[in-house]
């Protein structure tokens, strides 16, 4: 059974709150409305020290890390990047655990050989203050810069082919991972398509791997990458995940978080409206009124500025397969939310933040990828909204690029998405242009941009929602030419998006509204008439 206040049947006790932005606006949903609210977070792990001990000395499928360690071996420790979890995690972060007791234990056994690289793939690279953070003052300051320092997916020797699967997919990893005799992988997973296999065949790859699973075909027969069992982009990187752990010994430890995102200040965003006290509804009206009297640097720095204080729910070890289906099931008892039936009209806010835009704005392209990408696809089973039914999000859509983080991305969308939408004419004739363009590349690998492929895959990141939503609504753009552009519609209020979505809709439409964030997902089953 869900939590009594995780479904809501809207009665008009209250409007409802959602994200628009880094701005928050209030819904007056129709009555009979559901509202699906995150779960409440899981009890935290009361010795998260303790547990990560028993994990490595206890694994599954694998003999103690202690029994893999011996004098003189070169060992890489690979850690995930600053995508997740979403916003940063109060320190110390659970990864800074992990590689305390790691390399507290490799001392033990001198072993001395051993770099830490950051498996950002085509993401951009973290600063040195960003890594500092995550992998905490005592490793930071004994490691980098020369043996603690970010993947380079474009570096002249730096990646080492290990074979082709039997499809034909290219598996290349970093080449001192691919030297080492021992790879260990520190994960946080943040979300069920998180970790397994995704963790060293993705983390670490260099374009011709990830070319074969981020690429249209594979994420249209992608049903919901939440739900592994039944992602094409799952089977694929399990796929070169495998060839891999057959060619190179790879240990794994995997740590779950809950769904406490936001602290004291700020944590009755998390609660159904129905549930606030009389003080928390005055915090939150006072904060609407703040944001809207505030710019917008201002905005997102008040939701950023406290780091959140997620719990560790979960620590888990040993080699790969074995470990992560113990993952996955703790990521569902966090997040999946019991829904029947599929609705016609879905209403959500987009929250300011993504896996893309840590420390920067969320731009245009991204505000699609979290549409019909990451919100589209946060169900396991079917999808929230049935075929061909309607979208009103809320959103500026602001037509504003990081030129530092997102430079490839101004070009991308106003001189190539202008020309087309069409996913697999992007992919034929443009993407391998971008991909190995001298100077984006050189941007990719010594400043703070995205790989030049990276804007492709955002718009890939879309193609199953597309494929399957009908209409997509904004509500609060400030301009129409940048919905446009995304295959959008506008409306300009609530009221009208709704009458819009009514105009293509059956009688008597079904109208949910999933309130993220905290993160959340949907498991739906179809009742009847569905």
């Amino acid at each position: 059974m869900s939590h009594p206040s995780v479904i809501t049947i809207n009665h008009r006790s209250r409007p409802r709150v959602l994200f628009s932005g880094d701005q928050l606006v209030e819904v007056d949903l129709p009555v009979g409305s559901r509202v699906i609210y995150p779960r409440p977070p899981l009890a935290p792990l009361q010795d998260v020290d303790a547990a990560i001990r028993y994990a490595i000395n206890h694994p599954y499928g694998s003999e103690p890390l202690y029994a893999l360690l011996r004098p003189g071996m070169k060992v890489t420790i690979a850690v995930d990047d600053i995508s997740l979890p979403l916003p940063l995690m109060k320190r110390p972060d659970v990864r800074e655990r992990v590689l305390n007791i790691v390399l507290d234990l490799m001392a033990d056994y001198a072993v001395t050989d051993i770099h830490i690289i950051v498996a950002n793939s085509l993401h951009r690279r973290m600063s040195s203050a960003e890594i500092k953070r995550m992998v905490g003052d005592k490793v930071f300051n004994a490691y980098s810069p020369d043996r603690l320092y970010n993947h380079d997916a474009e570096k002249p020797g730096g990646l080492t082919w290990l074979g082709d699967t039997d499809q034909g997919e290219v598996c290349e990893i970093n080449t001192r991972a691919a030297d080492s005799d021992l790879i260990l992988y520190v994960n946080l997973n943040y979300v069920p398509m998180d970790g397994g296999h995704k963790s060293v065949a993705v983390g670490l790859c260099g374009y011709r791997s990830l070319k074969h699973h981020h690429n249209p075909h594979t994420i249209r027969n992608s049903h919901s990458y939440m739900d592994p069992a039944r992602s094409e982009l799952n089977h694929r990187v399990t796929r070169m995940g495998r060839l891999v752990n057959s060619k190179k010994r790879v240990f794994t430890i995997e740590t779950t978080i809950n769904n406490r995102m936001f602290d004291t200040p700020l944590e009755f965003l998390a609660k159904n409206e129905d549930d606030l006290s009389p003080a928390e509804q005055r915090a939150e009206r006072l904060l609407m009124q703040s944001l809207k009297a505030l710019p917008q640097p201002a905005r997102q720095a008040i939701f950023t500025r406290v780091p959140s204080p997620y719990g560790v729910t979960g620590v888990f070890a040993g080699e790969t397969e074995a470990v992560h289906p113990h993952t996955i099931k703790r990521c569902y008892d966090q997040y999946l939310v019991p829904v029947t039936g599929q609705c016609d009209i879905l209403v959500t806010g987009v929250p300011y933040i993504s896996p893309y835009n840590v420390g920067s704005f969320l731009n245009p392209l991204l505000v699609a990828c979290m549409v019909q990408g990451y919100l589209f696809n946060l169900y396991r089973g079917s999808p929230l909204v049935k075929k061909g039914g309607t979208m009103i999000v809320f959103h500026p859509c602001t037509d504003r690029f990081d030129r530092d983080h997102h430079g490839t991305y101004i070009e991308f969308f106003h001189r190539i998405l202008t020309r087309t939408r069409d996913a697999d004419e992007l992919h034929k004739t443009y993407e391998s242009e971008y991909a190995k363009n001298p100077a984006y590349v050189q941007l990719y690998r010594t400043g703070l941009a995205y790989h030049p492929a990276h804007p492709f895959f955002m718009w890939y990141w879309g193609e199953n929602g597309r494929q399957h939503v009908g209409r997509v609504i904004v509500v609060g753009a400030d301009n129409e030419y940048i919905p446009q552009i995304l295959g959008y519609e506008t409306a300009a209020s609530f009221e009208d998006a709704l009458r819009m979505a009514k105009e293509t809709a059956p009688p008597n439409a079904q109208v949910t509204c999933m309130h993220v964030a905290p993160t959340m997902m949907v498991d739906v089953t179809l009742g009847s008439g569905t």
